[in-house]
């Protein structure tokens, strides 16, 4: 069975352009707070890749149900924290 992951919007679709509102659509979610449920697939993946800073994922960490990092972003999906850190000139 394929690990599930569970998406949420975490951003308004406003001001998304009307690619990333289109991929938002397409996973299923309308609402802030919304939450809908995905196989763990390339396809969604790369949906989920395409506008990781308006969505929130869970289950994707090495143990089941565990937040992992969302790529690129340096946020834990968890958390939403940022671990960069800026030098001070």
């Amino acid at each position: 069975m394929a690990k599930k992951l569970k998406v949420t919007l975490v951003k308004s679709l406003i001001g998304l352009s009307p690619k990333q509102e289109a991929t938002v659509r397409a996973l299923g979610l309308k609402h802030i707070r919304q939450t809908v449920e995905h196989d763990d697939t390339p396809t969604i993946r790369g949906m989920i890749d395409a506008v990781p800073f308006a969505v929130k994922v869970e289950g994707r960490g090495t143990a089941a149900g565990e937040p992992s990092e969302i790529p690129g972003t340096g946020r834990d999906a968890a958390e939403g924290e940022t671990s960069v850190s800026r030098k001070v000139s």
